[in-house]
């Protein structure tokens, strides 16, 4: 059989997520993180095993007060805690799981020192599979949505970033990522989100915070009004993926809240698919809002049961539940 990635919403064999520990990154507002973090972890745990990466034992320490007894935690040194970005990206063909380890570089270098942030994506990806594969591309799994089919979808804007991989071609960069990923086909949106090109807390428009598969070909996509700023580049989006044979379904919420002057998102669609469940951020700024897209989601995710997590410090550092998150495929 071939080497695959599978669909999120194929079977887990556990998830791994980092437990926050760059303060200059998360300033006063790290002990709200590592709540958040926990809270995720411990709603995760409730339906697959869950591996909380610490970077010290003093880290695992105040992880283990916040953490249920079924979390395991691995100490291991590292720089951030955003594993859907430079965590391993695992394949299967059934009997075999192998690790693909893309470049990281920090979200286009926007950050120093990150270098540990490497290391660890390598370490988890030995420590859970048979072999880790490095593939000459800067991308973050939060770049990729997968179908578990044979198609990636990624958004041009992010990938093909000068400050990622100038000196590649896009038709290259193509065939790397369906050589690693054992896919057929990538489709390239344009751009993602407007308030996700921060220079500061952006990654340059990660698909994670606008589409999601929900099984082969089907996918959620944000939909918003003519008047927003990010309604010609989701048409477009649209237009792409259902061109490319992917169902597409609108889905029109998306929370957000003001710090300062700031607009500060937390999609609903970073939701995180475990065995069973859908791990869904909320901001809670307008509750009958949040109510009424779990209610769609729930609609669209009969199986699973919808688990709300309120997060606000995440979204601050510009990710949610999706973000922090890397499955571990099961055999």
């Amino acid at each position: 059989m071939t080497l695959r990635m599978p669909g999120e919403f194929e079977r887990h064999e556990r998830t791994l997520i980092g437990w926050p520990c760059r303060a200059t990154s998360w300033g006063d507002t790290l002990a709200q993180g590592r709540a958040e973090f926990a809270a995720v972890a411990n709603a995760i745990a409730q339906f697959e095993p869950v591996t909380m990466v610490c970077d010290s034992d003093a880290d695992a320490t105040d992880a283990r007060a916040a953490l249920s007894s079924a979390v395991e935690i691995f100490v291991h040194p590292m720089d951030g805690s955003w594993l859907r970005d430079n965590g391993p990206i695992f394949v299967i063909d059934g009997t075999h799981r192998e690790a693909r380890q893309f470049r990281f570089n920090a979200w286009g270098e926007r950050h120093a020192h990150r270098d540990r942030d490497v290391a660890v994506g390598a370490a988890l990806g030995n420590r859970y599979s048979e072999l880790v594969m490095p593939v000459d591309v800067v991308l973050e799994g939060g770049a990729i949505a997968v179908d578990g089919a044979g198609t990636v979808v990624t958004t041009e804007g992010c990938v093909m970033h000068p400050l990622r991989n100038w000196q590649l071609s896009k038709t290259e960069v193509d065939r790397r990522i369906r050589a690693a990923l054992g896919a057929q086909q990538v489709i390239w949106l344009p751009q993602g989100l407007e308030q996700d090109l921060d220079r500061q807390f952006g990654t340059d428009g990660h698909i994670d915070l606008f589409c999601s598969f929900i099984e082969a070909k089907r996918c959620l996509l944000l939909a918003v009004p003519p008047s927003n700023v990010n309604f010609e580049r989701l048409q477009a989006s649209r237009r792409l993926l259902s061109g490319a044979g992917i169902e597409v379904i609108d889905f029109p919420y998306l929370s957000s809240f003001m710090i300062d002057t700031r607009e500060v998102i937390a999609p609903y669609l970073n939701f995180y698919l475990c065995n069973g469940a859908a791990i869904v951020p909320i901001a809670n700024a307008d509750p009958d809002l949040d109510a009424e897209a779990l209610a769609v989601l729930a609609r669209y995710l009969p199986d699973r049961q919808v688990v709300p997590i309120t997060m606000r410090a995440g979204p601050m550092q510009g990710g949610a539940i999706h973000c922090l998150t890397q499955q571990v495929p099961a055999l």
